[in-house]
């Protein structure tokens, strides 16, 4: 059986049991990268053979793991971080063993693109997931594009080589849209911004480091909850808001997030409540 085990997207307290008696069991651990898989092993007091399983030898090694397999061999298959099959070479391997018929087994574990979800606070009912941004600056256009009418949240991975660039390119085509920087997840540094990108570009230090995912809030919904019908309604949870203590910008953020009434509107009628 191929066993797919999901490894720390940072803090390795997160590995789970079933991940860590998997590699115990295992014949075999087929890694993205065998140094940090090593240290990963290692630190949990495991020793088993290693194989590299990555982009550039992939074709190569699928027959020698298959064979493996249909002898009867138990192969752990592990990434960098997080989920193996995601945005790495691993999912090649998973349709070639269920290709061969051969029993795939995927234990749940750690995810940088749902932690990052939850993380950004935006709407997770329904959200898109499109892997890393394009490189080349027409492409990245395009992608970022393709958001503006996308009323998904939408979560993507960026290198923090290029993360001003991104943030200078989707200022200019969706200026307004909110959009939250998860920096390093579960690790000791982890940092979480949100903003437009103007505001976040603003706040950007000169060197970036670490693992970056971007969350983008879905399109606003439609203006046409933005009616006066909805009128007192807004005005009677601002009020209750106000009264309870919070802020005209707090209590206005909120209202606009479960009303759809855009964030503008409501802050002015709530100073003027306040």
């Amino acid at each position: 059986m191929l066993h797919i085990c999901p490894t720390p997207i940072g803090n390795l307290g997160d590995i789970t049991q079933r991940v860590l008696e998997t590699l115990r069991t295992a014949n075999l651990v087929a890694a993205e990268d065998t140094r940090r898989a090593r240290q990963l092993l290692t630190h949990f007091g495991i020793s088993k053979p290693l194989v590299s399983f990555y982009e550039h030898n992939e074709l190569a090694r699928l027959p020698e793991l298959l064979e493996r397999l249909r002898g009867g061999e138990e192969i752990a298959l592990v990434s960098d971080a997080g989920m193996p099959g995601i945005c790495d070479p691993g999912y090649r391997l998973i349709q070639a063993v269920l290709d061969e018929g051969l029993p795939v087994e995927v234990l749940p574990g750690p995810s940088a693109v749902e932690t990052a979800l939850v993380s950004s606070g935006f709407a997770t009912d329904s959200f898109t997931f499109i892997g890393y941004l394009p490189r080349r600056r027409g492409d990245l256009k395009a992608a970022l594009t393709d958001i503006i009418e996308e009323p998904r949240t939408c979560v993507a991975f960026e290198s923090p080589h290029r993360l001003k660039a991104t943030l200078q390119t989707a200022a200019n085509i969706l200026p307004n849209r909110r959009i939250a920087i998860c920096r390093e997840l579960t690790k000791k540094f982890e940092e979480i911004k949100r903003g437009t990108p103007g505001e976040l570009i603003a706040g950007l230090p000169e060197t970036i480091k670490g693992e970056i995912v971007l969350v983008f809030e879905g399109k606003p919904a439609s203006t046409d909850k933005d009616s006066e019908a909805d009128e007192e309604k807004i005005t009677a949870a601002l009020t209750a808001m106000l009264e309870s203590g919070l802020s005209p910008r707090r209590a206005a953020y909120i209202v606009s997030q479960l009303t759809g009434v855009s964030k503008n509107r409501v802050y002015k009628l709530a100073l003027k409540l306040k």
